[in-house]
């Protein structure tokens, strides 16, 4: 399972918004070849956005954070960061200051996480998709 979790302005168009999180949720599952990717989008007014200590001082700079299982290969970080990316500065192109976008990759070991009444690492299928994802 991996989360996502858009922080970004008000004002997209909801057509930009549905296509953002269908393209970011296809690069996830591109780059990790297993289902059951989960995505969240957090809009906020300027008023609401402190950015180095200022409020609506400028454009909202969008961040993105994942919550994935580990990933070993750092080409494939690049391509899903730059995918990530790309759907967000679609969708809040002169909303959001888009050439800011911050993406956390926040790995967790399978240990770490519960789902359906037990650990992902007492997953047989979990555990080896993770492997073939980093063997």
């Amino acid at each position: 399972m991996r989360v996502f979790t858009i922080d970004a302005p008000f004002g997209a168009p909801q057509h930009a918004k549905q296509k953002m999180l269908k393209e970011i949720t296809e690069a996830i599952d591109e780059t990790y070849h297993f289902p059951d990717t989960r995505g969240w989008l957090r809009e906020y007014p300027a008023g609401n956005v402190s950015q180095d200590g200022r409020v609506d001082a400028e454009p909202i700079r969008p961040v993105c954070a994942l919550e994935t299982p580990e990933l070993a290969s750092l080409d494939a970080k690049r391509k899903l960061v730059q995918k990530i990316e790309s759907a967000i500065g679609a969708a809040y192109a002169g909303i959001a200051n888009v050439d800011e976008v911050l993406v956390l990759i926040n790995p967790y070991p399978l240990e770490d996480v519960g789902w359906r009444a037990s650990l992902q690492s007492d997953k047989p299928e979990i555990v080896e998709a993770v492997r073939q994802l980093n063997g």
